[in-house]
């Protein structure tokens, strides 16, 4: 497989200035697309068109781009359905498989308005690769991984860079059954405490200040999981957290809810499950559901990878084998 990365030109014919901006799409919304699942880089002048990328990425990017052109004959607008067929149909995701560690040393560091973060190790990097080129994203294991704070700081950098135009915080209520009734205050005053580490982590890469503007804006909305029912989110980045604690049937509407020009990432841990008992997860139902399906990644962590205090680790490995030598002993019961 070739990695290496280079620029090649092409034209596109005839020279209508009026077909290429349909093509471009309004703040050139079409060319970020194209640009964010194929990983690659798109400048134009006129009708000449340069691509970054590897070989089999311009190939691709070559190809979207001219059937999308042929769409636009007679003045024909392009929606973003039409976008997303045509990357669907180029046979090529964001970045090969043999060319993720390539990916991953090169554009692993994030940067935000208050702070530029480095992940720390393999796993990591990998983690934040992934969120990146696909459009649904699991990042599943113990505390003190940064799973959700990579989670949040990918989100703030694509709002940013306007390749979003919202971030959505949606998380399930302490029960299971979304029983929010018994809290004080309004709907945001009620999930607040629960959210209160992506608000850290947001204060620490936005400010205070910014934060509650687009707070207000409904540029960030925070939202329990119960009210993502009947909902169609195009162009947001979707932040699922404490996904253990979904049903199968919550799991199933939330990944439903997913529009266009969108990216979600679901966290969660499968040791911290809080549902009554004998419930699955919808995490855990995800995960044997979902693994292979193409356009999704899944994250696994352990605790080698918790970045945290050196005795954090130490206390998931401890419990880990606890909970190993508890499974034993039931089965040996049974």
């Amino acid at each position: 497989m070739d990695t290496a990365t280079s620029d090649s030109a092409f034209t596109l014919e005839p020279n209508d200035s009026r077909r290429l901006a349909l093509l471009c799409g309004q703040l050139n919304s079409h060319i970020k697309h194209i640009e964010k699942r194929l990983d690659v880089e798109i400048r134009h002048r006129g009708n000449v068109f340069r691509v970054l990328g590897t070989q089999n990425q311009k190939a691709a990017a070559e190809r979207v781009l001219n059937q999308l052109f042929d769409h636009t004959e007679n003045g024909r607008d392009i929606s973003p359905d039409e976008v997303h067929l045509a990357l669907q149909e180029s046979g090529m995701e964001a970045v090969k498989e043999s060319e993720v560690d390539t990916a991953i040393k090169e554009a692993s560091i994030i940067r935000t308005k208050k702070a530029t973060i480095k992940p720390r190790g393999g796993k990591q990097q990998e983690y934040v690769s992934a969120v990146r080129r696909h459009d649904i994203n699991f990042g599943i294991g113990p505390a003190g991984t940064g799973k959700t704070y990579l989670a949040v700081a990918c989100a703030v950098e694509a709002l940013l860079r306007d390749d979003v135009e919202r971030i959505l915080l949606v998380r399930p209520a302490v029960e299971a059954g979304e029983k929010l009734g018994f809290l004080p205050g309004d709907l945001s005053q009620k999930v607040d405490p629960y959210l209160r580490p992506l608000y850290d982590a947001l204060y620490e890469m936005l400010g205070f200040e910014t934060v509650g503007k687009l707070i207000e804006r409904g540029i960030i909305e925070i939202a329990p999981l119960a009210y993502m029912r009947g909902r169609t989110l195009n162009n947001s980045f979707i932040i699922l957290d404490e996904s253990q604690n979904t049903t199968r049937e919550q799991m199933k509407m939330f990944l439903t809810r997913l529009g266009f020009g969108s990216t979600a990432v679901i966290t969660g841990d499968p040791s911290q499950i809080d549902l009554p008992r004998g419930q699955r997860s919808g995490l855990q139902h995800a995960i044997d559901v979902l693994v292979d399906v193409e356009g999704i990644s899944f994250t696994f962590y352990s605790s080698r990878d918790v970045v945290r205090h050196s005795i954090v680790q130490r206390i998931v490995e401890a419990y880990d084998k606890a909970e190993a030598a508890d499974r034993e002993d039931e089965a040996s019961r049974g």
